[in-house]
């Protein structure tokens, strides 16, 4: 790949993905609003949100660490966009995908979390203390059936001498579905509930939007911050929206249409792209819109051992199943 035209590449993925990530929070809002009975605000108010923010003065609070303040946003939308280089999009294999695997994926998810959390500590208030703290908490819930979830998927293509196993490239080229048995779909089904379950807590979208409950702590690890540094992680937030639910489809749903519909050459790649796409939207309306419609804030407590106990306890029997298939299967 010449340097050129990796530069396109990355351009239109971080491009694509940050202005995937703000459409579909102007569908999610609108959507939302229809399931409450409201009309919502127009599609394009999340561009026009960070439009105001940028242009608004951005304020560092008197008490704050000034340096780590100021660093953490930028620190949160580079991770969040970073993944996006790392995932497949449909036919298209990863930008960087001979430079990283799901491990990394993983650890680049994590990191605008912590970000969040430590540019919270770092504002000197009270309220993003608190906030903070339940973000690390829940960080540390979810991480252990979201790793369970995706070494389950690893370790069965593992076993079927899947190629570089740990590359989503090799995951979304070799779909588990078709190569194991019964045990080995119940045990995928499993894994993937649990992790649509897990998408909302990485996200902090309702009910796991504990770190910021504004009810609460009047918008928690994010009460300091305006201007700039909250466009930077309202983007952030676009991005690593965009990232999980296609880490998703990557890991259960990696399958392409254009063969079924007798198409080839560049007509199947934007087909099975626009279908990737799709694919996308609706991981992210079952697991975002829909559940912070239908459901309540839980407390951090009910979130850390709900995540600890029930949650894990799934993701291991799922990944259990995938054992005994593969005994049985071979």
């Amino acid at each position: 790949m010449s340097a050129l035209h990796f530069v396109w590449q990355a351009a239109a993925v971080l491009v694509g993905g940050g202005l995937l990530g703000l459409v579909y929070k102007g569908f999610d809002r609108k959507l939302a609003a229809r399931m409450q009975a409201r009309i919502g605000p127009p599609l394009r108010q999340p561009f026009l949100d960070v439009g105001k923010l940028l242009v608004k003065e951005s304020v560092v609070p008197k008490d704050a660490v000034g340096w780590l303040f100021r660093a953490m946003p930028f620190l949160a939308v580079v991770a969040s966009f970073t993944v996006l280089l790392y995932l497949p999009w449909g036919p298209f294999p990863a930008v960087l995908g001979g430079y990283g695997d799901a491990i990394l994926v993983l650890y680049l998810l994590a990191v605008p979390a912590l970000a969040m959390a430590l540019g919270g500590f770092a504002s000197g208030s009270p309220l993003a203390t608190v906030g903070a703290q339940r973000e690390i908490v829940m960080l540390m819930s979810y991480e252990f059936p979201l790793a369970v979830a995706v070494v389950g998927v690893v370790w069965r293509l593992a076993t079927l001498g899947g190629g570089p196993v740990f590359s989503l490239g090799a995951i979304a080229a070799a779909p588990l579905w078709a190569q194991v048995g019964p045990l080995g779909v119940i045990g995928l089904a499993i894994l993937a509930a649990c992790l649509l379950i897990v998408t909302p807590a990485e996200l902090s979208k309702i009910p796991f939007d504990i770190p910021e409950a504004e009810t609460e702590i009047a918008g928690g690890l994010m009460v300091e911050y305006s201007g700039t540094y909250l466009a930077l992680f309202y983007l952030a937030d676009a991005a690593k929206t965009i990232a999980m639910a296609a880490l998703v489809v990557t890991l259960f749903a990696p399958y392409g249409i254009a063969g079924l519909l007798g198409l080839s050459g560049a007509g199947a790649q934007a087909v099975d792209l626009v279908f990737h796409l799709l694919k996308i939207f609706v991981v992210m309306f079952a697991a975002v819109t829909t559940v912070r419609v239908a459901m309540a804030r839980l407390k951090i407590d009910q979130v850390a051992r709900g995540f600890w106990l029930q949650i894990t306890a799934v993701a291991v029997a799922g990944l259990v199943l995938l054992v005994l298939d593969r005994m049985v299967v071979g």
